[in-house]
């Protein structure tokens, strides 16, 4: 069975090009300039609000994988690197790149995905209206979908949701926060004109999710059949 890891990074659109109804919508609850700045800081954790500016899939098995990310500055010529090849374009066509190469795989596997990767791309593939070609949310206790966080807290048993970082760290996995470069940045980090750090940051997450992969499988896995 074929399988295949992914993840995305996203970026919230700037507060005050969003339509005035939003805006309120928005700020509904926040009273203190401190609230509103959470709110306008918080624009990439929705897909209504924000968009995906890198999406990364690496086969756990290869070692091989892509990461597909947007770029606004020099143009960037298709190049392969560690096993990873990297490729640019708009969220449209990063998105159909994804749809194309996931149709192949039987399974897959995401740290979180259910709660934030699917749904998010789920949703920006409807704004562009482009008909996703795989389900990314089947069952959530059967095997076509690996969600890491989902097994590593025992389907919500655990009181608290690490991150991957956090878990990496319990583990001693290499985290890609260890090269100096958080999810807090990416938005900072793009508009820089860094698109190609956050897709090598997007390839380390991939990797780190691959070894907590390994991990699970090998210490914390059973089969159902016996």
């Amino acid at each position: 069975m074929s399988r295949v890891i992914f993840d995305i990074e996203t970026l919230g659109k700037d507060f005050g090009s969003l339509e005035k109804p939003v805006q309120d919508y928005l700020l509904r609850w926040a009273e203190s300039e401190e609230e509103k700045k959470e709110v306008e800081e918080s624009l990439s954790f929705y897909p209504l609000t924000g968009e995906i500016i890198t999406i990364g899939m690496l086969n756990p098995d290869t070692g091989r994988g892509a990461v597909y990310f947007q770029n606004d500055r020099e143009p960037l010529l298709p190049f392969e690197e560690d096993g990873i090849l990297y490729e640019t374009g708009t969220e449209e066509e990063i998105i159909r790149k994804f749809w194309d190469a996931i149709k192949s795989y039987d399974r897959f596997v995401t740290f979180n995905g259910r709660g934030f990767d699917c749904p998010f791309l789920m949703v920006r593939s409807a704004v562009h209206r482009i008909k996703p070609k795989r389900d990314l949310m089947p069952n959530r206790y059967g095997d076509i979908h690996i969600d890491l966080l989902d097994q590593m807290t025992f389907f919500g048993a655990s009181r608290r949701k690490f991150s991957l970082d956090i878990w990496c760290r319990t583990f001693g996995i290499k985290s890609p926060k260890e090269e100096g470069i958080t999810g807090y940045q990416v938005k900072e980090l793009f508009h820089a004109g860094r698109h190609l750090d956050i897709a090598r940051y997007c390839a380390g997450d991939l990797r780190a999710t691959k070894e907590l992969l390994i991990l699970w499988e090998t210490y914390l896995k059973f089969s159902n059949h016996r």
